[in-house]
């Protein structure tokens, strides 16, 4: 009997310590991600062309505020370039994010709100570990946010350049 109450407490406390270090490499794992989208839009802030790109991965999409912004990585680069390249690209840092993990925490998700040149916008993305253990930027959304009070105004200003541009992608469907 003694033997099975050894054997019980054993495994409960084997059990509490793998829990409680479960949860520790979780919480390891948001601060490397924190810190990583953190430098990511630092390398944008110094136009660190090399450090933005390389924290995504070769076959990234990066998705926009404009409706016509859906890149791969090389069709990005294409276009954020002249912006490196000139010493200025964006400048935005995180007024709050929350991330999330798949099952196996290979993969992880997050949403973000920034402080940009063009006020509070949302950014969203997925992660991945690579095969060195590094958190890779798989797809990023940008998102400009628009207070609901004022959301008849804006699509009044979009709906002259988009009501175009959905006649154009209606067309392409068909």
């Amino acid at each position: 009997m003694k033997k099975i109450i050894v054997v019980i407490i054993g495994l409960v406390v084997i059990g509490c310590k793998s829990k409680q270090a479960a949860q520790e490499d979780l919480k390891l794992s948001r601060f490397e991600i924190d810190f990583m989208l953190n430098s990511w839009h630092q390398a944008a802030a110094e136009a660190n062309f090399n450090n933005y790109f390389n924290a995504m991965t070769d076959d990234a999409i990066f998705i926009g505020t404009d409706a016509t912004e859906n890149w791969n990585k090389s069709a990005f680069i294409q276009f954020a370039k002249p912006f490196f390249d000139k010493g200025k690209a964006w400048n935005f840092s995180a007024l709050e994010r929350n991330i999330y993990f798949s099952s196996d925490k290979k993969t992880a998700w997050f949403d973000e709100l920034l402080n940009t040149q063009m006020k509070i916008c949302r950014g969203s993305g997925v992660l991945v570990l690579d095969e060195k253990g590094n958190w890779k930027i798989k797809q990023y959304v940008l998102s400009m946010t628009i207070p609901n009070d004022h959301t008849d105004e804006v699509v009044k200003i979009k709906s002259l350049i988009e009501d175009k541009e959905i006649e154009k992608l209606k067309n392409q469907t068909k």
